[in-house]
């Protein structure tokens, strides 16, 4: 069970996350999880360049070990990465520590101080540690494009329908959504595009706080 549209009485209750942007703007942010993937990632690139649109990839860190010619090529392109466990690792599945070294060890070959807990899934102990050393990205439009039992058009409509100045937008790089994923993304962007939308990325924070050494994390 997951919503489409982050409601907006969750983010006073997770201030300490970043849910979205001020809306006072043109500007969206899309993200995207799970990969770098061969070919899929390669493909979001291209489209993004046709549109001149950035992004932020969410990286699995197992994933750029295995793919750091993609990783790479998302870098030189311009876009954003950001820290998504080593594994795809959920925080309420695991004690702190455990959590904490599958962070480090995907930090380890992701330089960035975004993060993003896979499933969004993480502890109220484990976000007051990892927010001294991390901004702690969430959304507040989820694609549902992962999701088999609902159409191409319906995970369309996810993001159309409900994305608007400052949104934080998910979707994946992953095999698991490339069905949906390869269908909304063009259409999204000229969609978007016309109602004079821009795309950007999700930059890091101050460099006093990307200063911040493994220590912070206990």
């Amino acid at each position: 069970m997951y919503l489409s549209k982050t409601p907006e009485i969750v983010k006073p209750l997770a201030s300490d996350f970043l849910w979205s942007f001020p809306r006072d703007t043109k500007d969206i942010y899309l993200t995207f999880d799970d990969g770098p993937t061969p070919q899929i990632t390669g493909e979001i690139l291209e489209t993004l360049d046709q549109f001149n649109a950035k992004a932020t990839f969410f990286c699995i860190g197992g994933n750029v070990a295995s793919n750091p010619g993609v990783y790479r090529e998302m870098l030189r392109r311009g876009h954003a990465v950001g820290n998504h466990t080593w594994n795809h690792m959920s925080g309420w599945e695991y004690a702190d520590f455990s959590y904490f070294r599958n962070v480090l060890e995907c930090a380890s070959i992701v330089e960035s101080n975004l993060f993003r807990p896979p499933y969004g899934r993480i502890k109220r102990s484990q976000a007051r540690t990892l927010k001294k050393k991390f901004s702690l990205v969430m959304w507040d439009v989820l694609s549902g494009d992962w999701d088999k039992n609902i159409t191409r058009e319906k995970c369309l409509k996810n993001v159309t329908g409900n994305a608007r100045g400052g949104s934080i937008v998910v979707l994946h790089d992953s095999e698991k959504a490339y069905k949906n994923m390869s269908y909304i993304l063009p259409r999204l962007l000229e969609f978007l595009s016309e109602q004079g939308y821009r795309f950007k990325r999700i930059h890091q924070a101050p460099a006093e706080r990307r200063a911040l050494t493994n220590s912070a994390l206990g």
